[in-house]
């Protein structure tokens, strides 16, 4: 752990039994940027105060009043006091020979074309100007033909790192500087593109079920794509950390299904990511509190959009105590933050309050945060969580 710590009874802060009151055998640390506070946290060392990061799309702006309404994320970022997380691009490119992949604009949406040498597949997706997403409304595996089709597509693609892109990358995280923790997404695991971008997720499981073998061949090919895509981007990419944009939930896939078909493919990222000393955050925005037995054996730093019930199921302190040494990134939940500022603070602090240590914590809106809670709000939030007693 850090070496700031001393011997006696400020030893007993590095267990899940710590006392409240640590006493006067800690330093605190210094005052911190919001890279380096992030960094901490993910290390799970001591911070100055706790990070704070309003998770804002580009939906929120639409909802404001004129004073907001054109001002950019970063501005409103910036009027809150959000210690900032910033996406930079991933530097790499798809190398194919015999498949191709297209995307085609139409209207308010898009379709995703898979093209391989024994057919071709399509993915229509939507565009809701609301939250500003896009979500697919067809899918492009329907049958095991088309899982075999799908196959021969990822078989062919090698990940390499793209020299023009990467130099683009430096120049953006350089531009975030110290003021924002930069980072980039590998991909997503083979069992949760499957459900949620590949097949939807009734199909998902009924293809699963009657033609597992050939599933499982589609998803060691999606694999070895990830695999490579982690490798290159641990070596050579200059993020602060990298993430596997999961969504995981139990409300999608089972605890069995996690264990046979996921665990061991996050896990690997996971190794890759560790041997080669970078951080790995899990985007999980779901209901976790039956994995977190399983996540605690992954490799990873932390867990982002860590979800509060009654939307997650998942506390600080369920995560606290089943993973200790990992990073959670959220705390909260959407209808939360519909709240008046002085509810909102009070459920944060029952909380932080109920944590042994707030090493490794920091408080987020966990999804997206609603585009209807005032800036203000959010702002008086803030202030409060900057204020907070830590105990380290």
């Amino acid at each position: 752990m850090c070496s700031s710590y001393g011997t006696g009874k400020t030893e007993a802060i590095r267990t899940q039994g710590v006392p409240r009151d640590i006493g006067q055998g800690m330093r605190m640390a210094a005052e911190m940027t919001p890279r380096e506070r992030w960094l901490a946290a993910l290390s799970l060392e001591p911070v100055d105060r706790l990070a704070f990061w309003p998770k804002l799309d580009a939906s929120y702006p639409m909802h404001r009043d004129a004073s907001f309404r054109d001002m950019p994320i970063a501005e409103i970022h910036s009027w809150i006091g959000s210690d900032r997380h910033e996406g930079v691009g991933p530097g790499l490119r798809d190398v194919r020979t015999h498949t191709a992949f297209e995307t085609i604009r139409d209207g308010d949406g898009s379709r995703d074309v898979f093209r391989s040498r024994h057919g071709e597949l399509t993915r229509i997706n939507r565009f809701d100007p609301t939250s500003q997403s896009r979500h697919p409304v067809c899918f492009p595996v329907k049958t095991a033909d088309d899982v075999k089709i799908m196959t021969e597509w990822y078989a062919d693609c090698r990940p390499e790192p793209d020299a023009e892109a990467l130099a683009e990358v430096r120049r953006q995280r350089e531009a975030n500087g110290a003021d924002a923790l930069s980072v980039t997404h590998i991909g997503q695991s083979p069992l949760m593109h499957w459900v949620e971008w590949l097949a939807g997720v009734e199909n998902a499981h009924y293809l699963l079920f009657d033609f597992t073998d050939d599933v499982l061949a589609l998803f060691e090919a999606m694999h070895r794509v990830l695999v490579r895509r982690a490798e290159i981007l641990a070596d050579r990419h200059p993020a602060d950390a990298f993430y596997m944009v999961e969504n995981t939930s139990t409300t999608l896939i089972s605890v069995d299904q996690y264990r046979t078909y996921n665990l061991d493919h996050i896990t690997r990222y996971a190794e890759i990511t560790k041997d080669a000393g970078r951080h790995l955050l899990l985007h999980m925005c779901g209901h976790l509190k039956d994995l977190l037995g399983d996540l605690a054996r992954v490799p990873c730093s932390g867990f982002e959009a860590f979800t509060a019930p009654s939307l997650g199921n998942t506390t600080l302190l369920d995560g606290r105590t089943t993973c200790p040494d990992k990073c959670l990134i959220g705390g909260t939940q959407a209808t939360d933050w519909l709240r008046p500022p002085e509810q909102i603070i009070a459920g944060i602090r029952g909380s932080l309050d109920d944590l042994p240590h707030h090493r490794g914590i920091v408080v987020t809106s966990a999804g997206v945060m609603p585009p209807w809670c005032p800036p203000e709000t959010i702002k008086t939030v803030c202030d409060w969580v900057k204020a907070y007693p830590v105990r380290l």
